[in-house]
């Protein structure tokens, strides 16, 4: 039996990361899962949010844009838009990011698909933030 497990989390753009961790927590369509060594294979959808990983005492945190999570043979890779970890987050980006998209929601007559969209962006703006933020308070 393993005592770790693989985590690879990869991007269009480059491997984020790629390291033996002793549990990881991530967020599905359906809501919240946790994968340790020797679980079952699994496949999953991934939602904007925080993936984190425990490496003994040390936990860690990323933001993932969404994508999929797969789990075999003691590796879960996760393929995603966009990764990045905490301390690459500028909150004061997200923030902005977040600010854009409420202005864009208020907007009585916004087409379902831009409504969509805004939504999505939005997600992902508020992601961002918490993940920065519970890291600092780390």
């Amino acid at each position: 039996m393993a005592d770790t497990i693989r985590l690879r989390v990869v991007t269009p753009s480059r491997l984020v990361l790629d390291e033996d961790v002793d549990e990881v927590t991530a967020h599905g369509e359906l809501g919240e899962f946790g994968v340790l060594p020797n679980h079952i294979a699994f496949l999953s959808t991934l939602v904007p949010g925080e993936l984190s990983y425990k490496q003994g005492a040390i936990k860690r945190s990323l933001f993932v844009s969404g994508g999929y999570a797969e789990v075999l043979d003691n590796v879960m890779t996760v393929l995603a838009p966009s990764a990045e970890f905490a301390a690459e987050i500028d909150p004061g980006r997200a923030q902005r990011a977040r600010e854009r998209t409420e202005k864009v929601l208020s907007d009585p007559n916004l087409e379902e698909a831009e409504r969509t969209a805004a939504e999505e962006a939005a997600k992902r703006a508020a992601a961002r933030l918490e993940v920065a933020s519970r890291e600092a308070r780390r």
